[in-house]
């Protein structure tokens, strides 16, 4: 059964042009699909009927997963089917009449403005891996760029004399997304005072920032550094690289920024993913009615 499934994943790189990540999110979720199938004594895919796939679907809900991650998990699965239909691997698609669940509205946590600053002004600039960590968080809060998207830029993606990066996002779009002034300023600090000394021993890395080897920094180690920041400056939230991202486009809206704008910015290819950035500033001018006006 796993050699439908890397055939699968094949045809998604070659035919479809995904992304690695999308790729690898698929294999993931069909690798664990075929090892509860054999967990049912079922050894090929002519076998599974729309009972065992509900069979799945309930011990991913029995075993806590989130309501996003199980409907991720059926339209891995209604795909793969339809793949193994189309290649007349099956001559039945058992997700024909399998619905998804409803996703659960969650509003994304943000940090306040106050925050922020506290946040961004928390690395030790007197130390290299403090600039560094700087005009990370400069540039993850003027762009709002996903942390794949952060760790892939390499130097020849920057136009800072146009105030303007280059950046690859899902699907292998690309966009162009505007810096900041301070965000330029410390990436220009980073780049002359920094990042020579940290690829001293590495100088054709062509990744913008760099672990203190000097090499590729990881996305594991933007949520380890940024664990600490957080720490350090006192902000008792749960905070991740999205937040940053969410953070950013909620700034934004708060300040006026229309929401085709802030779809562009994000990357988004869908303006329904964006539009749950409109809840927060609702619930925000709800808040800001009640404390200031006098008969609310």
């Amino acid at each position: 059964m796993e050699e439908q499934i890397t055939d699968y994943l094949h045809y998604l790189t070659i035919e479809r042009g995904l992304s690695q990540n999308t790729r690898v999110s698929y294999q993931r979720d069909l690798m664990q699909y075929a090892a509860f199938l054999k967990t049912q004594q079922v050894r090929d895919w002519q076998q599974v009927d729309r009972v065992v796939v509900l069979t799945f679907l309930q011990s991913l809900q029995v075993a806590g997963k989130s309501s996003a991650t199980i409907i991720r998990m059926v339209s891995s699965l209604r795909r793969f089917h339809q793949y193994l239909r189309q290649e007349r691997v099956t001559d039945h698609d058992p997700m024909q009449h399998i619905d998804s669940p409803k996703k659960q509205q969650k509003l994304p946590d943000t940090l306040s403005l106050n925050e922020v600053e506290r946040l961004i002004e928390s690395p030790d600039t007197r130390e290299v891996l403090g600039i560094r960590d700087r005009a990370i968080l400069e540039v993850m809060y003027a762009t709002g760029l996903r942390v794949s998207e952060l760790i892939g830029l390499k130097l020849n993606d920057l136009h800072l004399s146009m105030g303007l990066l280059q950046t690859t996002g899902k699907g292998d779009k690309e966009r162009i997304v505007p810096l900041g002034d301070l965000a330029i300023q410390w990436i220009e600090t980073y780049l002359s005072e920094a990042r020579p000394y940290l690829t001293r021993k590495n100088t054709d890395e062509p990744h913008l920032f760099v672990n203190n080897h000097g090499r590729h920094l990881s996305r594991q180690g933007i949520w380890k550094n940024l664990k600490s920041l957080v720490r350090q400056a006192g902000i008792n939230k749960n905070v991740t690289p999205h937040t940053l991202r969410h953070s950013f486009a909620t700034h934004l809206l708060e300040n006026g920024a229309d929401l085709r704008t802030v779809q562009e910015l994000l990357g988004h290819a869908d303006i329904s993913t964006t539009q749950i950035y409109t809840h927060i500033t609702k619930k925000r001018m709800t808040e800001v009615y009640k404390q200031h006006f006098p008969r609310a």
